[in-house]
Formats: structure tokens, C-alpha cells, sequence
């Protein structure tokens, strides 16, 4: 059986509907934190069953119904999902030492914003990281992904790339 994922991340309260076509053909929605508010986590299970944790700036409410990490498998492949993780090499200290005792096959983490799907050899896992699917932050582009689980493989990945302040030229 495969599953198609959409992720994304640092949604910041703010829910694009440019992604609604992007997300409705997944069979499930991974959110890597800061959702901003539960309205927006509403609206993506309303597409889709969610998978979520909280971010550094989700209120008391989203961290009620959201974990800080989450670790559980897809079709064979172990997932841990949090929002502060880093990237292969430079990995936070708060995962650093969890994440080299057990790798996951796949690590996802949002909070910088810049989109990285990285292969980290040394640990043997698949890195990503959406970017940003908000408004709120220094990206000009919001992205989220979509793949394919199927087996213990990841594949078919598919970026949303949406301009947040399209260029108007004058004549």
C-alpha cells in the first residue's frame, strides 16, 4: 500500500488556499509547527486526516491538542516529526543526542523557513524540511511538499513553490 503525504510548516496562522488542490490529493497532511492557530489546523484536517506538532509560537491551546514531537511509523518507514531539529551536520541540541542513539528513517522539522530535503549519510535518514507555507517571516516563497510512502520508500517528491509578493512592472 503507499501513502502520499503533504508537509508543511510555519504556517503562522495563516492558511494559503492555493494549497487546498496540492493538499487534497494526499491521504494525510504532516504540519512540522508553528501552525499559529487551531482555525488553520482545522481547515488542513478538514482536507485531510493531520499529523502535527506544536511550534515555538503556538499558544497553550494548539500545544493541548499537538505533541512537541511526534515518532510513529508509515508504511514501514519510522518518522519523527518536530518543529526546532536542525538539518544533517547541524542538528539542534535538543534532538542531537536522540536523533544519533535511534535515527529515523525520516526527519522532518520546520522554524527556518528555507525549504531543505537532505540525505544524511552518516545517519542513514531522509532530512526534510518544507519551508514555510505562511506569510509571517523573511521568505519571499511559501512552499510545502508532497511524496510517496511506499514500503520503506520515500519518492515522488513534489514542491508548491507561491509567490507571497508577486512583481508588478509598470510600463
Amino acid at each position: 500500500m503507499t501513502t502520499k503525504i503533504g508537509c508543511l510548516s510555519d504556517t503562522h496562522g495563516f492558511f494559503d488556499e492555493r494549497l487546498t488542490d496540492f493538499l487534497s490529493s494526499c491521504d494525510e497532511i504532516w504540519h512540522a509547527g508553528d501552525i499559529g492557530t487551531l482555525e488553520v489546523a482545522g481547515k488542513l484536517a478538514s482536507l485531510r486526516p493531520l499529523k502535527a506538532v506544536y511550534g515555538n509560537i503556538d499558544s497553550y491551546e494548539i500545544r493541548k491538542v499537538y505533541p512537541a514531537h511526534q515518532r510513529f511509523l508509515c508504511e514501514g518507514v519510522d518518522v519523527w516529526m518536530t518543529h526546532i531539529g536542525g538539518y544533517p551536520g547541524k542538528y539542534d541540541v535538543s534532538v542531537r543526542k536522540s536523533l544519533i542513539e535511534s535515527p529515523p528513517k525520516l526527519f522532518i522539522c520546520g522554524h527556518s523557513h528555507i525549504l531543505k530535503v537532505m540525505n544524511d549519510q552518516k545517519l542513514g535518514l531522509l532530512h526534510i524540511n518544507p519551508g514555510a507555507a505562511g506569510k509571517s517571516g523573511i521568505h519571499r516563497v511559501q512552499t510545502a511538499l508532497r511524496f510517496v510512502i511506499d514500503r520503506e520508500r520515500i519518492f515522488d517528491m513534489e514542491i508548491i513553490e507561491l509567490r507571497r509578493n508577486p512583481v508588478i512592472r509598470t510600463p
